[in-house]
């Protein structure tokens, strides 16, 4: 059975949630508000978070920070009654892998958890350990560290997943649904949404080398240049 925390406040609605999803064979551990959710995510290990983005004592947004923060691979989707695009591009910003709005079907949403816990248990990445060099930067892929010079960046699973398959794929033009079919298993909108994050965080990692650059190509896909 999969380990779900839910951050819920609402009494009713969660444990009629609860129950269903126990039903469908989740592991579900329900707490009332952000800061309770917190506590438990620090104890306990999960597979799947669920969050509710308006509690009392802590949001589902400042909650979400938090845990990334801890386990960065962690994946979570966000429940909410609003439905201002703000609040859907703020939660994908952090890594959402969904947003589903109330009032929403019980049945679509165990179908979108299952779609999350089937990309994220395979297996990110595979290596044989070696170091590759990229540019000015030395990418080690078995502890998944960038360096350059005396910096290291730590590197997420899925961060090193598309590193490794950009570099594969150097000075080459790749097709959007290229890329999220080879790193992220699906090239659903939240998973596009998701890829621009992460393409944002890998230009800041190797900015420091002018010859490596990650172009966008509009309509088309992206491009990394390591011009050695």
């Amino acid at each position: 059975m999969k380990k779900v925390l839910l951050a819920e406040d609402d009494t009713d609605f969660a444990t009629v949630l609860k129950h269903y999803l126990e039903i469908h064979q989740f592991d579900v551990h329900w707490t009332k508000d952000g800061e309770e959710a917190w506590h438990a995510f620090q104890k306990n290990t999960y597979d799947l978070c669920i969050f509710d983005v308006m509690m009392p004592k802590l949001d589902g947004f400042s909650l979400a920070e938090r845990c990334i923060k801890k386990s960065p691979d962690i994946p979570f989707l966000f429940l909410t009654a609003r439905s201002q695009s703000e609040d859907k591009i703020k939660g994908l910003k952090l890594g959402a892998d969904d947003y589903v709005v109330k009032p929403f079907e019980a049945d679509e949403l165990v179908l979108r958890m299952n779609n999350i816990l089937k990309r994220t248990s395979k297996t990110l990445f595979k290596t044989s350990g070696n170091e590759i060099f990229i540019g000015q930067y030395t990418f080690d892929t078995q502890r998944l560290v960038l360096k350059f010079n005396d910096t290291v960046q730590q590197l997420t699973e899925k961060e090193a997943a598309l590193i490794h398959f950009l570099y594969q794929n150097k000075n080459s033009l790749l097709k959007r649904d290229e890329v999220l079919k080879s790193v992220w298993k699906s090239d659903d909108y939240f998973s596009g949404r998701s890829m621009d994050v992460y393409i944002s965080k890998l230009r800041k990692y190797f900015a420091e080398d002018r010859n490596i650059t990650i172009n966008s190509i509009r309509n088309i896909g992206l491009e990394f240049k390591v011009n050695n």
